[in-house]
């Protein structure tokens, strides 16, 4: 299905995936890139600081709620919100 069939709402949810998604390659690229860490609390320590600064680019809200209703007009029954 093209990406403009879907509403805005499953658009703007589909934004934030590719937004989780470049989360998690910046994060895999920061521990690849050191190779090895003293303990797992210099682990964190560098994920956390990665976190924080990435936490600047995550500013735009989804609206959860209208694209539930969007996935439940496409999907029926395929969408577990609607099962009753």
């Amino acid at each position: 299905m093209p990406f403009f069939a879907f509403a805005p709402g499953i658009r703007k949810m589909i934004y934030t995936t590719n937004g989780v998604e470049a989360l998690h390659r910046s994060l895999r690229k920061i521990i690849k890139t050191r190779g090895s860490f003293p303990t797992d609390e210099a682990a964190l320590k560098l994920l956390y600081l990665a976190l924080r600064n990435a936490g600047v680019y995550w500013r735009r809200p989804v609206e959860w709620t209208a694209a539930m209703g969007q996935f439940a007009i496409h999907f029926g029954a395929r969408f577990p919100g609607t099962a009753r």
